[in-house]
């Protein structure tokens, strides 16, 4: 706590308008949330890179943010920093009634149920207090996070009240009637508008499939990302060895390099 304290006494001294830091002092709530989806994701990266170190500076970057918000708020006498951790701990509280109460679930199934349950009711209970009067059930879904990640907590929302596909062959039919569609747009090139719209269908029937088989199509993605990066990094090398640059190369030579690269990530 002491650390923790002192911290928030820097924070404090960083924002004083006279002898502060003038970087610090004109930023707002709004100016750093960019600064911020950039520091969640180089915690992301420190994890994937297995970097331990690295994933302590990165999550006192992110503490740092936190900390950076709450102070901003207490300047306009919304909240402080003491404030957001007794609302964390009421909440985890709150919604883990099986570790802080009698009540006992058997497996994570019912825990995943008993979070969706608790969540619920906690939409509908700021509903009424808010606007008297219950809101829709997607409304409070982020729209600034990732498409891929928002696409994934909207079908999971809808599919707590059933709305849901019960088989993945469903989803697979559903998969070839987009890309059908698709197909069909495509014959109309001009029409971008339509294509893209088709696109989105198509990916976003891709993320439930995922979803079907509990797959997290964020990571699916950055990890097919990785792989891409790394079989074209195996052409580039390969040429450079053969004195050969990638505007040298011919398409076909490229694709003979990326299947060379394939079949050796296989052995």
């Amino acid at each position: 706590m002491k650390e923790l304290e002192r911290l928030l006494v820097i924070m404090k001294s960083l924002r004083d308008p006279v002898n502060g830091c003038p970087w610090d002092n004109e930023q707002t709530i709004d100016s750093i949330k960019a600064f911020t989806l950039e520091e969640a994701y180089e915690v992301v990266d420190a994890i994937e890179c297995n970097d331990i170190e690295g994933l302590r500076d990165e999550l006192g970057d992110l503490l740092f943010h936190i900390v950076f918000y709450s102070e901003m708020a207490d300047e306009e006498k919304h909240f402080n920093f003491h404030d957001v951790v007794k609302h964390a701990n009421q909440k985890l509280e709150r919604r883990h009634p099986h570790v802080f109460s009698d009540l006992k679930v058997d497996n994570v199934d019912q825990v995943k149920a008993l979070w969706e349950q608790i969540k619920q009711q906690e939409r509908k209970d700021a509903a009424i207090d808010t606007a008297n009067k219950p809101e829709n059930l997607l409304d409070d879904i982020g729209k600034n996070m990732p498409a891929v990640k928002r696409a994934e907590k909207l079908q999971k929302r809808a599919a707590t009240v059933g709305f849901d596909w019960t088989d993945s062959q469903d989803i697979l039919n559903k998969i070839d009637e987009e890309l059908s569609e698709l197909r069909h747009a495509l014959q109309e090139p001009n029409n971008t508008e339509h294509i893209s719209e088709e696109l989105g269908d198509l990916m976003f029937c891709c993320v439930n499939l995922a979803r079907h088989y509990k797959i997290d199509s964020e990571i699916s993605l950055r990890d097919t990302n990785e792989k891409f990066v790394s079989r074209f990094n195996y052409i580039e090398e390969t040429l450079k060895k053969r004195k050969k640059s990638l505007s040298d190369a011919t398409l076909d030579e490229m694709d003979a390099l990326w299947n060379e690269a394939k079949q050796l990530a296989k052995k």
